[in-house]
Protein backbone atom coordinates (compact mmCIF):
# COMPACT_ATOMS: atom_id res chain seq x y z
CA UNK A 1 0.00 0.00 0.00
CA UNK A 2 3.13 2.48 1.04
CA UNK A 3 4.33 1.89 -2.34
CA UNK A 4 1.11 2.27 -4.29
CA UNK A 5 0.64 5.87 -2.38
CA UNK A 6 4.12 6.77 -3.55
CA UNK A 7 3.13 6.31 -6.86
CA UNK A 8 0.08 8.34 -6.71
CA UNK A 9 2.06 11.07 -4.96
CA UNK A 10 4.61 10.75 -7.99
CA UNK A 11 2.16 11.29 -10.49
CA UNK A 12 -0.26 13.99 -8.23
CA UNK A 13 3.16 16.02 -8.12
CA UNK A 14 3.51 15.68 -11.91
CA UNK A 15 -0.09 16.23 -12.84
CA UNK A 16 -0.12 20.74 -12.16
CA UNK A 17 3.27 20.57 -13.36
CA UNK A 18 2.46 19.95 -16.97
CA UNK A 19 -0.36 21.98 -16.94
CA UNK A 20 -3.05 19.99 -15.27
CA UNK A 21 -5.81 17.53 -16.73
CA UNK A 22 -7.36 19.62 -19.33
CA UNK A 23 -3.72 20.29 -20.94
CA UNK A 24 -3.60 16.53 -21.48
CA UNK A 25 -4.28 15.41 -24.62
CA UNK A 26 -2.74 11.85 -24.59
CA UNK A 27 -1.32 9.29 -21.70
CA UNK A 28 1.12 6.58 -22.67
CA UNK A 29 4.88 5.01 -21.33
CA UNK A 30 7.50 3.11 -22.74
CA UNK A 31 10.33 1.42 -20.71
CA UNK A 32 11.67 4.37 -19.03
CA UNK A 33 9.27 7.56 -19.76
CA UNK A 34 5.70 8.75 -18.79
CA UNK A 35 4.89 10.09 -22.69
CA UNK A 36 2.29 12.91 -22.46
CA UNK A 37 0.70 14.82 -25.63
CA UNK A 38 0.24 18.44 -24.23
CA UNK A 39 -2.51 20.96 -25.53
CA UNK A 40 -0.32 23.35 -24.45
CA UNK A 41 3.61 23.52 -23.63
CA UNK A 42 3.79 26.72 -22.54
CA UNK A 43 2.09 25.56 -19.09
CA UNK A 44 4.83 23.10 -18.26
CA UNK A 45 7.20 24.27 -15.34
CA UNK A 46 10.29 22.37 -16.93
CA UNK A 47 12.52 22.92 -13.46
CA UNK A 48 9.71 22.27 -11.04
CA UNK A 49 9.32 18.68 -13.26
CA UNK A 50 12.65 17.95 -12.50
CA UNK A 51 13.12 18.80 -8.65
CA UNK A 52 9.98 16.40 -8.14
CA UNK A 53 12.34 13.61 -6.20
CA UNK A 54 11.14 10.33 -8.67
CA UNK A 55 11.92 12.35 -11.98
CA UNK A 56 15.48 11.95 -13.75
CA UNK A 57 14.90 13.66 -16.38
CA UNK A 58 12.90 15.31 -19.37
CA UNK A 59 12.68 14.56 -23.23
CA UNK A 60 10.86 17.05 -25.54
CA UNK A 61 9.81 15.28 -29.12
CA UNK A 62 6.93 14.52 -30.12
CA UNK A 63 5.62 14.29 -27.10
CA UNK A 64 6.34 15.52 -23.84
CA UNK A 65 8.84 12.69 -22.13
CA UNK A 66 9.37 12.66 -17.93
CA UNK A 67 11.76 9.99 -17.40
CA UNK A 68 10.80 7.85 -14.62
CA UNK A 69 12.95 4.73 -14.87
CA UNK A 70 12.33 1.47 -15.50
CA UNK A 71 9.87 -0.16 -13.34
CA UNK A 72 8.73 3.20 -11.81
CA UNK A 73 7.33 4.46 -14.72
CA UNK A 74 4.91 1.22 -15.38
CA UNK A 75 3.17 2.25 -11.35
CA UNK A 76 3.04 5.95 -12.11
CA UNK A 77 1.03 5.86 -15.40
CA UNK A 78 -1.91 4.09 -14.15
CA UNK A 79 -1.61 6.28 -11.05
CA UNK A 80 -1.26 9.31 -13.43
CA UNK A 81 -4.45 8.62 -15.45
CA UNK A 82 -6.76 8.09 -12.91
CA UNK A 83 -5.79 11.31 -11.69
CA UNK A 84 -6.83 12.91 -14.85
CA UNK A 85 -9.75 10.66 -15.13
CA UNK A 86 -11.05 12.04 -12.09
CA UNK A 87 -9.90 15.37 -13.04
CA UNK A 88 -12.43 14.67 -15.98
CA UNK A 89 -14.78 18.12 -16.54
CA UNK A 90 -12.60 20.63 -14.29
CA UNK A 91 -11.20 23.15 -15.66
CA UNK A 92 -7.51 23.47 -16.59
CA UNK A 93 -5.42 23.91 -13.42
CA UNK A 94 -3.60 26.97 -13.05
CA UNK A 95 -0.27 26.67 -14.71
CA UNK A 96 2.60 27.07 -11.58
CA UNK A 97 4.80 29.73 -12.03
CA UNK A 98 7.76 29.06 -13.76
CA UNK A 99 10.37 28.86 -11.56
CA UNK A 100 13.56 30.61 -12.00
CA UNK A 101 16.09 29.86 -9.22
CA UNK A 102 18.52 32.89 -8.18
CA UNK A 103 22.34 32.96 -9.97
CA UNK A 104 23.49 32.00 -6.16
CA UNK A 105 21.37 29.17 -5.60
CA UNK A 106 22.83 25.62 -5.34
CA UNK A 107 21.04 24.92 -8.40
CA UNK A 108 22.05 27.71 -10.50
CA UNK A 109 25.18 25.88 -12.68
CA UNK A 110 22.80 22.58 -13.33
CA UNK A 111 19.72 24.95 -14.03
CA UNK A 112 22.15 26.65 -17.04
CA UNK A 113 23.28 23.12 -18.31
CA UNK A 114 19.50 22.13 -18.11
CA UNK A 115 18.38 25.40 -20.09
CA UNK A 116 21.27 24.13 -22.74
CA UNK A 117 19.84 20.60 -22.87
CA UNK A 118 16.10 21.99 -23.14
CA UNK A 119 17.41 24.43 -26.21
CA UNK A 120 19.46 21.67 -27.87
CA UNK A 121 16.48 19.32 -27.58
CA UNK A 122 14.27 21.84 -29.06
CA UNK A 123 16.35 22.44 -32.24
CA UNK A 124 16.73 18.75 -32.64
CA UNK A 125 13.11 18.20 -32.31
CA UNK A 126 12.29 20.47 -34.91
CA UNK A 127 14.86 19.20 -37.23
CA UNK A 128 13.50 15.80 -36.47
CA UNK A 129 10.29 16.89 -37.82
CA UNK A 130 10.93 15.09 -41.20
CA UNK A 131 8.05 13.03 -42.91
CA UNK A 132 11.03 9.89 -43.20
CA UNK A 133 11.71 10.59 -38.84
CA UNK A 134 8.13 10.78 -38.53
CA UNK A 135 7.37 7.32 -39.90
CA UNK A 136 10.38 6.08 -38.02
CA UNK A 137 8.54 7.15 -35.18
CA UNK A 138 5.23 5.56 -36.07
CA UNK A 139 6.99 1.99 -36.48
CA UNK A 140 8.57 2.81 -32.87
CA UNK A 141 5.01 3.08 -31.91
CA UNK A 142 4.35 -0.49 -33.05
CA UNK A 143 7.12 -2.12 -31.31
CA UNK A 144 7.74 -0.32 -28.03
CA UNK A 145 4.78 -1.94 -26.60
CA UNK A 146 6.08 -4.93 -27.29
CA UNK A 147 9.06 -5.23 -25.18
CA UNK A 148 8.07 -5.68 -21.48
CA UNK A 149 6.87 -9.41 -23.02
CA UNK A 150 10.12 -9.28 -25.10
CA UNK A 151 11.94 -9.11 -21.71
CA UNK A 152 9.67 -11.44 -19.95
CA UNK A 153 10.03 -14.16 -22.15
CA UNK A 154 13.63 -13.46 -22.74
CA UNK A 155 14.19 -13.76 -19.16
CA UNK A 156 12.28 -17.47 -19.19
CA UNK A 157 13.76 -18.02 -21.80
CA UNK A 158 17.59 -17.36 -20.16
CA UNK A 159 16.74 -19.49 -17.14
CA UNK A 160 15.37 -22.17 -18.84
CA UNK A 161 18.95 -22.81 -20.40
CA UNK A 162 20.50 -22.35 -17.46
CA UNK A 163 18.07 -25.19 -16.20
CA UNK A 164 18.80 -27.13 -19.14
CA UNK A 165 22.67 -27.05 -18.96
CA UNK A 166 22.38 -27.89 -14.99
CA UNK A 167 19.83 -30.51 -15.65
CA UNK A 168 17.66 -29.00 -12.64
CA UNK A 169 14.58 -29.46 -12.59
CA UNK A 170 13.44 -31.60 -15.62
CA UNK A 171 9.72 -31.76 -15.26
CA UNK A 172 9.73 -27.75 -15.34
CA UNK A 173 11.96 -27.00 -18.08
CA UNK A 174 9.40 -27.84 -20.79
CA UNK A 175 7.41 -25.81 -19.18
CA UNK A 176 9.70 -23.24 -19.05
CA UNK A 177 10.60 -23.32 -23.08
CA UNK A 178 6.49 -22.91 -23.57
CA UNK A 179 6.48 -19.79 -22.06
CA UNK A 180 9.65 -18.65 -23.67
CA UNK A 181 8.41 -19.43 -26.89
CA UNK A 182 4.80 -19.06 -26.73
CA UNK A 183 5.27 -14.81 -27.39
CA UNK A 184 7.63 -15.68 -30.18
CA UNK A 185 5.66 -17.93 -32.17
CA UNK A 186 2.75 -15.24 -32.02
CA UNK A 187 4.50 -11.84 -32.16
CA UNK A 188 3.64 -11.42 -35.79
CA UNK A 189 -0.16 -11.33 -34.82
CA UNK A 190 0.78 -8.53 -32.03
CA UNK A 191 2.68 -6.82 -34.75
CA UNK A 192 0.17 -6.54 -37.30
CA UNK A 193 -2.61 -5.33 -34.61
CA UNK A 194 -0.37 -2.56 -32.91
CA UNK A 195 0.42 -1.16 -36.98
CA UNK A 196 -3.27 -1.04 -38.14
CA UNK A 197 -3.66 0.77 -34.83
CA UNK A 198 -1.30 2.96 -35.18
CA UNK A 199 -2.08 3.91 -39.29
CA UNK A 200 -5.62 4.49 -38.11
CA UNK A 201 -7.19 1.14 -39.24
CA UNK A 202 -9.14 -1.50 -37.12
CA UNK A 203 -6.62 -3.15 -34.65
CA UNK A 204 -7.98 -6.56 -34.48
CA UNK A 205 -7.83 -6.65 -38.78
CA UNK A 206 -4.38 -5.89 -39.00
CA UNK A 207 -3.76 -8.64 -36.73
CA UNK A 208 -5.80 -11.38 -38.11
CA UNK A 209 -3.93 -10.28 -41.80
CA UNK A 210 -0.90 -10.83 -39.56
CA UNK A 211 -2.17 -14.14 -38.68
CA UNK A 212 -1.68 -15.99 -41.64
CA UNK A 213 1.84 -15.54 -41.55
CA UNK A 214 2.29 -18.34 -38.18
CA UNK A 215 -0.84 -20.48 -39.52
CA UNK A 216 0.54 -24.21 -39.79
CA UNK A 217 -1.43 -24.10 -42.94
CA UNK A 218 0.94 -22.21 -45.16
CA UNK A 219 3.35 -24.72 -45.21
CA UNK A 220 0.96 -26.54 -47.68
CA UNK A 221 0.90 -23.35 -50.27
CA UNK A 222 3.31 -22.72 -52.73
CA UNK A 223 4.26 -19.15 -53.80
CA UNK A 224 6.90 -18.50 -56.36
CA UNK A 225 7.44 -22.52 -57.38
CA UNK A 226 8.00 -22.88 -53.16
CA UNK A 227 6.39 -24.21 -50.36
CA UNK A 228 5.59 -21.47 -47.73
CA UNK A 229 6.90 -21.52 -44.36
CA UNK A 230 4.82 -20.59 -40.93
CA UNK A 231 6.34 -18.07 -39.86
CA UNK A 232 8.31 -16.69 -43.21
CA UNK A 233 8.98 -13.07 -43.31
CA UNK A 234 8.23 -12.68 -39.60
CA UNK A 235 7.56 -9.12 -38.20
CA UNK A 236 8.39 -7.14 -41.28
CA UNK A 237 5.89 -9.33 -43.22
CA UNK A 238 3.27 -8.86 -40.44
CA UNK A 239 4.40 -4.89 -40.59
CA UNK A 240 3.95 -4.34 -44.55
CA UNK A 241 0.33 -7.09 -44.45
CA UNK A 242 -1.17 -4.94 -41.59
CA UNK A 243 -0.45 -1.66 -43.41
CA UNK A 244 -2.03 -2.96 -46.38
CA UNK A 245 -4.80 -4.63 -44.42
CA UNK A 246 -5.47 -0.46 -43.14
CA UNK A 247 -5.12 1.01 -46.72
CA UNK A 248 -7.94 -1.64 -48.17
CA UNK A 249 -9.80 -0.87 -45.29
CA UNK A 250 -9.94 2.51 -45.84
CA UNK A 251 -10.68 2.45 -49.16
CA UNK A 252 -13.97 -0.08 -48.52
CA UNK A 253 -15.26 2.80 -45.90
CA UNK A 254 -14.98 5.52 -48.63
CA UNK A 255 -17.06 3.26 -51.61
CA UNK A 256 -18.94 0.31 -49.51
CA UNK A 257 -22.63 1.62 -48.90
CA UNK A 258 -22.92 2.09 -45.40
CA UNK A 259 -25.62 -0.75 -45.02
CA UNK A 260 -23.13 -3.48 -46.25
CA UNK A 261 -20.50 -1.84 -44.30
CA UNK A 262 -20.00 -3.87 -41.13
CA UNK A 263 -20.40 -7.40 -43.88
CA UNK A 264 -18.30 -6.36 -47.06
CA UNK A 265 -15.26 -4.27 -45.44
CA UNK A 266 -13.73 -6.38 -42.87
CA UNK A 267 -14.51 -9.24 -45.80
CA UNK A 268 -12.92 -7.35 -48.44
CA UNK A 269 -10.20 -6.43 -46.31
CA UNK A 270 -8.80 -9.93 -45.26
CA UNK A 271 -9.61 -11.47 -48.45
CA UNK A 272 -7.23 -8.88 -50.43
CA UNK A 273 -4.48 -8.26 -47.82
CA UNK A 274 -4.48 -12.25 -47.42
CA UNK A 275 -3.93 -12.88 -50.69
CA UNK A 276 -1.56 -10.31 -51.04
CA UNK A 277 0.28 -11.68 -48.56
CA UNK A 278 0.38 -15.14 -49.09
CA UNK A 279 1.13 -14.54 -52.96
CA UNK A 280 3.94 -11.81 -51.98
CA UNK A 281 5.03 -10.38 -49.13
CA UNK A 282 5.86 -13.78 -47.32
CA UNK A 283 8.26 -14.45 -49.95
CA UNK A 284 9.56 -10.99 -50.10
CA UNK A 285 9.33 -9.97 -46.18
CA UNK A 286 11.11 -13.45 -45.71
CA UNK A 287 14.08 -12.56 -48.21
CA UNK A 288 14.58 -9.74 -46.90
CA UNK A 289 14.64 -11.02 -42.84
CA UNK A 290 17.07 -13.38 -44.38
CA UNK A 291 19.19 -10.87 -45.70
CA UNK A 292 19.42 -8.79 -42.27
CA UNK A 293 20.46 -11.61 -40.65
CA UNK A 294 22.71 -12.72 -42.77
CA UNK A 295 24.40 -9.50 -43.15
CA UNK A 296 24.28 -8.94 -39.25
CA UNK A 297 26.20 -12.17 -39.25
CA UNK A 298 28.89 -11.26 -41.99
CA UNK A 299 29.54 -7.50 -40.35
CA UNK A 300 30.28 -8.91 -37.06
CA UNK A 301 32.45 -11.75 -38.40
CA UNK A 302 34.28 -10.09 -40.85
CA UNK A 303 33.86 -6.39 -39.52
CA UNK A 304 34.66 -7.60 -35.95
CA UNK A 305 36.28 -4.75 -33.96
CA UNK A 306 36.04 -2.22 -36.83
CA UNK A 307 32.58 -2.75 -37.27
CA UNK A 308 31.77 -2.66 -33.51
CA UNK A 309 33.85 0.47 -33.13
CA UNK A 310 32.01 2.77 -35.69
CA UNK A 311 28.27 0.92 -34.01
CA UNK A 312 28.87 2.06 -30.07
CA UNK A 313 30.22 5.50 -31.42
CA UNK A 314 27.91 6.31 -33.76
CA UNK A 315 24.73 5.17 -31.58
CA UNK A 316 24.30 8.01 -29.10
CA UNK A 317 24.03 10.49 -32.23
CA UNK A 318 22.09 8.19 -33.89
CA UNK A 319 19.43 8.29 -31.17
CA UNK A 320 19.95 12.55 -31.01
CA UNK A 321 18.32 12.76 -35.09
CA UNK A 322 15.99 9.96 -34.19
CA UNK A 323 17.20 7.62 -36.63
CA UNK A 324 17.89 5.19 -33.92
CA UNK A 325 14.19 3.67 -34.29
CA UNK A 326 14.92 2.57 -37.53
CA UNK A 327 16.88 -0.21 -35.48
CA UNK A 328 13.72 -1.48 -33.60
CA UNK A 329 12.18 -4.15 -36.38
CA UNK A 330 15.98 -5.35 -36.96
CA UNK A 331 16.69 -6.37 -33.60
CA UNK A 332 13.16 -7.91 -33.32
CA UNK A 333 13.92 -9.79 -36.47
CA UNK A 334 17.59 -11.02 -35.42
CA UNK A 335 15.69 -12.03 -31.94
CA UNK A 336 12.84 -14.50 -34.19
CA UNK A 337 15.67 -15.66 -36.29
CA UNK A 338 18.32 -16.03 -33.95
CA UNK A 339 17.08 -16.24 -30.76
CA UNK A 340 19.05 -12.74 -30.07
CA UNK A 341 19.89 -9.77 -31.23
CA UNK A 342 24.07 -9.52 -31.77
CA UNK A 343 24.16 -6.09 -31.94
CA UNK A 344 22.11 -4.47 -29.06
CA UNK A 345 25.31 -5.65 -26.40
CA UNK A 346 27.02 -3.71 -29.04
CA UNK A 347 25.35 -0.63 -28.95
CA UNK A 348 24.44 -0.50 -25.26
CA UNK A 349 28.18 0.72 -25.09
CA UNK A 350 27.19 4.01 -25.52
CA UNK A 351 25.75 4.01 -22.30
CA UNK A 352 28.59 2.88 -20.83
CA UNK A 353 30.92 5.90 -22.51
CA UNK A 354 28.24 7.93 -21.43
CA UNK A 355 28.81 6.89 -17.79
CA UNK A 356 32.59 6.83 -17.74
CA UNK A 357 32.11 10.75 -19.04
CA UNK A 358 29.60 11.56 -16.26
CA UNK A 359 31.98 10.52 -13.47
CA UNK A 360 35.23 12.52 -15.33
CA UNK A 361 33.02 15.46 -15.37
CA UNK A 362 32.53 14.99 -12.37
CA UNK A 363 36.25 15.22 -10.97
CA UNK A 364 36.94 17.53 -13.65
CA UNK A 365 34.46 20.26 -11.49
CA UNK A 366 35.20 19.73 -8.01
CA UNK A 367 33.90 23.20 -7.12
CA UNK A 368 30.56 23.03 -9.23
CA UNK A 369 28.80 21.17 -6.20
CA UNK A 370 25.46 21.52 -8.57
CA UNK A 371 26.49 19.67 -11.56
CA UNK A 372 27.91 17.09 -9.33
CA UNK A 373 24.73 16.34 -7.17
CA UNK A 374 23.50 15.79 -10.80
CA UNK A 375 26.04 13.39 -11.80
CA UNK A 376 25.13 11.76 -8.20
CA UNK A 377 21.55 11.27 -8.61
CA UNK A 378 21.66 10.61 -12.30
CA UNK A 379 24.51 7.79 -12.31
CA UNK A 380 22.68 4.79 -10.61
CA UNK A 381 19.77 5.15 -13.91
CA UNK A 382 23.02 5.72 -15.64
CA UNK A 383 24.05 2.39 -14.77
CA UNK A 384 20.86 0.66 -15.53
CA UNK A 385 20.79 1.72 -19.06
CA UNK A 386 18.72 4.82 -18.65
CA UNK A 387 20.93 7.55 -20.24
CA UNK A 388 18.73 10.39 -20.75
CA UNK A 389 19.01 12.31 -17.38
CA UNK A 390 23.37 11.87 -18.23
CA UNK A 391 22.85 12.93 -21.88
CA UNK A 392 20.47 15.72 -21.19
CA UNK A 393 21.55 17.24 -18.04
CA UNK A 394 25.45 16.56 -18.09
CA UNK A 395 27.07 15.80 -21.53
CA UNK A 396 25.26 17.51 -24.69
CA UNK A 397 24.81 20.88 -22.88
CA UNK A 398 28.76 20.92 -22.31
CA UNK A 399 29.39 20.10 -26.00
CA UNK A 400 32.64 18.20 -26.07
CA UNK A 401 32.25 15.41 -22.97
CA UNK A 402 29.04 14.37 -25.26
CA UNK A 403 32.01 13.48 -28.09
CA UNK A 404 34.18 12.05 -25.91
CA UNK A 405 31.18 10.03 -24.41
CA UNK A 406 31.00 8.19 -27.83
CA UNK A 407 34.95 7.40 -27.98
CA UNK A 408 34.12 5.59 -25.40
CA UNK A 409 31.14 3.75 -26.62
CA UNK A 410 33.47 2.96 -29.54
CA UNK A 411 36.01 1.66 -27.97
CA UNK A 412 33.13 -0.60 -25.93
CA UNK A 413 31.42 -1.84 -28.69
CA UNK A 414 34.78 -2.59 -30.70
CA UNK A 415 36.21 -4.82 -28.01
CA UNK A 416 32.65 -6.65 -28.51
CA UNK A 417 32.91 -6.61 -32.11
CA UNK A 418 36.34 -8.08 -31.70
CA UNK A 419 35.28 -11.38 -29.58
CA UNK A 420 32.26 -11.62 -32.43
CA UNK A 421 35.31 -11.80 -34.77
CA UNK A 422 37.08 -14.35 -33.20
CA UNK A 423 33.62 -16.53 -32.94
CA UNK A 424 32.13 -15.80 -29.39
CA UNK A 425 28.74 -14.14 -30.44
CA UNK A 426 27.26 -11.90 -27.31
CA UNK A 427 23.12 -11.55 -27.97
CA UNK A 428 20.45 -10.11 -26.35
CA UNK A 429 17.24 -11.92 -26.33
CA UNK A 430 15.49 -8.78 -26.00
CA UNK A 431 15.57 -5.23 -26.90
CA UNK A 432 14.88 -2.15 -24.23
CA UNK A 433 17.28 -2.90 -21.21
CA UNK A 434 20.63 -1.62 -21.35
CA UNK A 435 23.62 -1.62 -19.04
CA UNK A 436 23.67 -3.78 -16.30
CA UNK A 437 20.01 -3.92 -16.99
CA UNK A 438 21.06 -6.30 -19.78
CA UNK A 439 22.82 -8.93 -17.96
CA UNK A 440 19.64 -11.27 -17.49
CA UNK A 441 19.21 -11.30 -21.11
CA UNK A 442 22.40 -12.58 -22.84
CA UNK A 443 23.13 -15.13 -24.89
CA UNK A 444 25.30 -16.18 -27.32
CA UNK A 445 27.59 -19.15 -28.28
CA UNK A 446 29.88 -20.27 -26.26
CA UNK A 447 28.07 -20.56 -22.93
CA UNK A 448 26.45 -17.87 -20.35
CA UNK A 449 29.92 -17.15 -18.16
CA UNK A 450 31.53 -17.17 -21.58
CA UNK A 451 28.65 -14.22 -22.72
CA UNK A 452 28.65 -12.52 -19.79
CA UNK A 453 32.57 -12.00 -19.03
CA UNK A 454 32.54 -10.61 -22.28
CA UNK A 455 30.01 -7.99 -22.29
CA UNK A 456 31.23 -7.07 -18.77
CA UNK A 457 34.38 -6.65 -20.47
CA UNK A 458 33.13 -3.87 -23.00
CA UNK A 459 31.38 -2.51 -20.65
CA UNK A 460 34.60 -1.74 -18.38
CA UNK A 461 36.18 -0.97 -21.36
CA UNK A 462 33.42 1.78 -22.35
CA UNK A 463 33.68 2.81 -19.01
CA UNK A 464 37.53 3.24 -18.68
CA UNK A 465 37.61 5.11 -22.04
CA UNK A 466 34.61 7.34 -21.55
CA UNK A 467 36.52 8.35 -18.58
CA UNK A 468 39.97 9.09 -19.61
CA UNK A 469 38.65 10.63 -23.20
CA UNK A 470 37.02 13.51 -20.77
CA UNK A 471 39.19 13.73 -18.08
CA UNK A 472 41.86 14.50 -20.46
CA UNK A 473 40.37 16.09 -23.52
CA UNK A 474 36.87 16.56 -22.57
CA UNK A 475 37.39 20.25 -21.11
CA UNK A 476 38.93 23.25 -22.71
CA UNK A 477 40.36 25.72 -20.35
CA UNK A 478 37.27 28.36 -21.53
CA UNK A 479 34.91 25.88 -20.26
CA UNK A 480 36.65 24.57 -16.67
CA UNK A 481 36.90 28.64 -16.15
CA UNK A 482 33.14 28.79 -17.02
CA UNK A 483 32.06 25.63 -15.16
CA UNK A 484 34.62 24.91 -12.86
CA UNK A 485 32.89 27.25 -10.05
CA UNK A 486 31.22 26.93 -6.90
CA UNK A 487 27.72 28.46 -7.04
CA UNK A 488 26.76 27.08 -3.06
CA UNK A 489 25.44 30.45 -1.85
CA UNK A 490 27.00 31.10 1.77
CA UNK A 491 26.68 34.04 4.59
CA UNK A 492 30.13 35.58 3.71
CA UNK A 493 31.73 37.68 7.20
CA UNK A 494 32.25 40.34 4.32
CA UNK A 495 28.30 40.39 3.41
CA UNK A 496 27.47 40.66 7.07
CA UNK A 497 29.08 43.54 8.58
CA UNK A 498 28.18 45.21 5.08
CA UNK A 499 30.98 45.14 2.80
CA UNK A 500 30.50 44.30 -0.67
CA UNK A 501 29.80 41.21 -1.92
CA UNK A 502 31.97 39.59 -4.69
CA UNK A 503 30.40 38.96 -7.77
CA UNK A 504 29.98 35.08 -7.84
CA UNK A 505 31.79 34.19 -11.66
CA UNK A 506 28.72 34.08 -14.33
CA UNK A 507 28.12 31.31 -16.94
Amino acid sequence: MATQDKNRATAAAILPLVGGAANVSSIAHCMTRLRLGLHDRSLVDDEALKAVPAVMGVVEDDTYQIVLGPGAVARVTPEFERLVAEAGASGPAAPSPAGSPSPDSPAASAKELADRGAAMKAARKAKNATPFKLFLRRIANIFVPLIPALIGCGIIAGLNGLLVNLGWLTSVTPALAAMAAGFMALIAVFVGFNTAKEFGGTPILGGAVAAIIVFPGVANIDAFGQKLSPGQGGVLGALGAAVLAVYVEKWCRRWVPEALDVLVTPTLTVLISGLVTIFGLMYVAGEISTAIGTFADWLLSHGGAGAGFVLGGLFLPLVMLGLHQALIPIHTTLIEQQGYTVLLPILAMAGAGQVGAAVAVYFRLPRNESIRRTIKSALPAGLLGVGEPLIYGVSLPLGRPFVTACVGGAFGGGFIGLFNQLGDKVGSTAIGPSGWALFPLLDGNRGLGTTIAIYAGGLLVGYLTGFLATYFFGFGKDLLAEFDVSREPAASPATATGAPEKEPAGV
